[in-house]
């Protein structure tokens, strides 16, 4: 219970493993850039109850891993940090809008997968061991 975080109506413990890279694999998150890419995922990470438990800020690419709220799409967070950073960035560094004529800093995609305590094994063994009458081997109901 000690990883568990709670809201008004839940207690999750979702962590994600998050990762985007640059339009082209552009080498421009560098120096200030970087620093600055690092402040505001921070920021905005923050502001949505999303908890860095780990980050790391390449040339080309963003890695972090997160504790997020269940409230949230997973792709409506990364939307939510990618296109705010991208914004954002293109504002206070000249360089990086010449460098990325439209709007976009970031390439469309990304990568997620999530992580936690349990196997899928062990779910679907606790599942199986609720309740020893069988009525469908992979949907049941207790009653």
């Amino acid at each position: 219970m000690e990883n568990y975080r709670k809201s008004s109506h839940s207690v999750y413990d979702l962590k994600y493993h998050i990762v985007w890279i640059t339009k082209y694999r552009k080498k421009v998150i560098v120096g200030l850039v970087a620093e600055r890419v690092r402040e505001l995922v921070g920021e905005i990470s923050k502001a949505n109850d999303i908890e860095i438990l780990k980050g790391h800020v390449s040339k080309d690419h963003v890695h972090i891993f997160v504790s997020a709220p269940p409230h949230l799409s997973v792709s409506k967070r990364v939307q939510m940090i990618k296109g705010k950073t991208s914004i954002k960035l293109q504002q206070e560094f000249k360089n990086i809008q010449k460098e990325f004529w439209g709007r976009h800093v970031c390439a469309r995609g990304y990568f997620v997968a999530s992580s936690g305590n349990v196997t899928d094994e062990v779910i679907m063994q606790y599942i199986e061991n609720q309740d020893v009458e069988k009525e469908d081997e992979d949907f049941r109901i207790s009653g």
